[in-house]
């Protein structure tokens, strides 16, 4: 992969991640962005609880991060279909990235420190991208797995 655009993948990771209010005030953090695989984390804080009793990680937060995760991937898949040289072209089809459908299944409580999501890009057409998301604790333990379609163009 030349220079540019593994520059291009980690300026998408980072501008995903960050540049949405959403996903700051859950604070998920680039990790790393990759033609292979997206992964963020984020740390476990008081806010972040669904279940007060057992002080386990709400759902909606995980099915938040694992379509952050999925989306990022989905536009990786944008960006291998656009050189360098088509920077508006590209711009305006991340513009239009939106979540079609995702399908989360919780496989056990979220219970961690640390909690990292990982994605896959499983097919990326001209018009929409599917793909597969997994999300782990700081042990390794799998908490949830997903598969999103995304619209790309």
């Amino acid at each position: 992969m030349g220079f540019l655009k593994r520059t291009a993948l980690e300026m998408l990771g980072e501008a995903l991640v960050n540049k949405i209010p959403f996903n700051r005030h859950i604070g998920l953090e680039y990790e790393s962005v990759g033609e292979q695989e997206c992964i963020i984390k984020f740390d476990m804080k008081p806010e972040l609880v669904g279940n007060y009793y057992h002080g386990i990680l709400h759902g909606g937060v995980i099915s938040s991060a694992l379509d952050m995760v999925g989306g990022t991937m989905a536009a990786v898949g944008i960006l291998n279909d656009n050189p360098a040289t088509h920077l508006p072209q590209l711009k305006t089809k991340l513009a239009k990235l939106s979540t079609i459908d995702i399908r989360v299944d919780y496989l056990r409580p979220g219970k961690g420190e640390q909690f990292f999501a990982k994605a896959q890009l499983l097919r990326a057409g001209r018009k929409v991208a599917v793909v597969r998301m997994e999300l782990e604790n700081n042990e390794g333990s799998l908490i949830a797995v997903a598969t999103g379609t995304y619209m790309v163009g």
